[in-house]
């Protein structure tokens, strides 16, 4: 009698249904070209299920068993797409309906994404915008015309890291890397813009996605002569701080000249018109590894040569976590023919330096010494056309002597001290005796 009576609880244990609710952790949504993606951070695989509807113009998502505890009042959302993410009547109380409030028709594409790193479980939602604004998600290019004029501008390409539905590393404060890269993008655009002579061009404007091998690709169709790509550094102690720069590894940039040569269709970029006049392919693709070689080359050394004036500005506004130029192989330093350099202004994950990128000032300095170190490294090597390289052709140059000074070299060369200070980014009165100053003409 036992015995049965045992049996019969252990069945009916089996029998017991076992409710493991799924959760949204997170909703963010951000525009990206022509489409906007949506994201729903959950615990678990996504079982879900969805259909549209018309007047208004709504995405209905429903999701099996899944939990309608949380706040959708706090979703991320960017962008003119979303209007708004909210629940609904769900079809049972076991599960979650989800509607996505749009501004306008939209073509709805979804799939669940397994964890990665520090993301989990998603499920991805692309909105494929039926009137996609047509101002603000493209990069501005320089049009060609100016760039084979004489005495053009020096263009500087500037990458704010990360963006849209890619927030970067996190603070322990909940500080969005995106963000802070942004903000010191745009400071440094500003600097580059106000200075004659230099013009700068940004590879995201706003908090938006651009895709890594996309930045160095709108940097070449704008024919940047250098690329600077923004960025904060994490890691999973508090910790490390400090800044630090780096250029291409010398690993990736052979890889990635191998890839340039084995797609003969891009020849044309590097050779210019002599690769209409070259017949032989034999004899395009050696001209292409030879031009290739030595504008990788030079772009390294650049790249180099810069990344320790950076750090040597950057000295006098934080920490350096190295003091030296890092090498690595990272995806948006791989143009070949554009000096390109990624800068670490700081470890988010420090609480100290996470509240110091949190202030604008702080970013504005960090922004400024960046700029400085790039002006006078452009105004030692001014790349060849531009405005710069014409006004240093046309300097004289003058060795200090003893009893000179700054306001008797103005007076006697008939110029101004600022624009002896400029050309020398002096930022004093004071000059040595054996200092070499360029003396502008005007």
């Amino acid at each position: 009698m036992v015995r049965i009576f045992v049996l019969t609880i252990c069945v009916w244990c089996l029998a017991l249904p076992v409710w493991s609710q799924n959760q949204i952790s997170g909703v963010r949504a951000a525009p990206s070209g022509d489409k906007t993606r949506v994201v729903l951070d959950v615990q678990a695989a996504p079982e879900y299920t969805y259909f549209t509807l018309d007047n208004p113009n709504r995405l209905v998502i429903d999701l099996a068993n899944t939990s309608t505890k949380s706040d959708l009042s706090q979703a991320d959302i960017s962008g003119s797409l979303v209007k708004k993410v909210r629940y609904s009547t769900p079809k049972n109380p076991q599960s979650a309906r989800i509607v996505v409030e749009l501004a306008r028709k939209a073509t709805p594409t979804l799939f669940p994404v397994e964890p990665d790193g520090a993301y989990g479980h998603r499920l991805v939602v692309d909105l494929l915008d039926s009137n996609p604004p047509s101002t603000s998600r493209q990069a501005s290019v320089v049009l060609d015309a100016g760039n084979n004029s004489r005495d053009r501008d020096i263009i500087v390409a500037i990458d704010a890291g990360h963006g849209g539905n890619d927030p970067g590393s996190i603070g322990r404060a909940g500080t969005y890397e995106k963000h802070i890269t942004l903000s010191i993008a745009k400071y440094l655009e500003k600097l580059v813009n106000n200075e004659p002579g230099m013009r700068a061009v940004m590879t995201r404007s706003g908090d938006y996605y651009v895709g890594l091998n996309k930045r160095p690709e709108i940097a070449r169709k704008s024919k940047a002569d250098l690329l600077i790509s923004i960025h904060a550094d994490a890691f999973t102690a508090p910790g490390p701080r400090g800044g630090s720069v780096w250029v291409l590894s010398m690993r990736r940039a052979d890889t990635e000249l191998g890839r340039w040569l084995e797609r003969s269709e891009r020849h044309s970029e590097l050779l210019g018109g002599a690769a209409e006049v070259i017949s032989d392919n034999v004899s395009e693709r050696y001209l292409a590894e030879t031009i290739l070689g030595l504008s990788m080359d030079h772009s390294m050394s650049t790249s180099y040569d810069l990344s320790r004036k950076v750090i040597s500005e950057m000295k006098s506004v934080t920490k350096m976590h190295k003091g030296t130029p890092q090498a690595a192989s990272l995806a948006v330093l791989t143009a070949p023919d554009i000096p390109s350099i990624l800068v670490e202004t700081g470890f988010i994950s420090n609480p100290q330096e996470e509240k110091n990128l949190n202030w604008s000032t702080y970013r504005q300095k960090l922004a400024n010494s960046i700029f400085t170190a790039v002006k006078s490294y452009f105004r030692q090597v001014p790349p060849d056309g531009t405005l710069w390289a014409s006004q240093k052709m046309n300097n004289r140059t003058h060795k200090v002597r003893s009893g000179e000074s700054l306001s008797l070299l103005a007076q006697r060369y008939n110029v101004k001290i600022s624009s002896l200070k400029a050309v020398n980014n002096l930022r004093s009165d004071t000059v040595r005796i054996g200092q070499v100053l360029t003396i502008p003409r005007t």
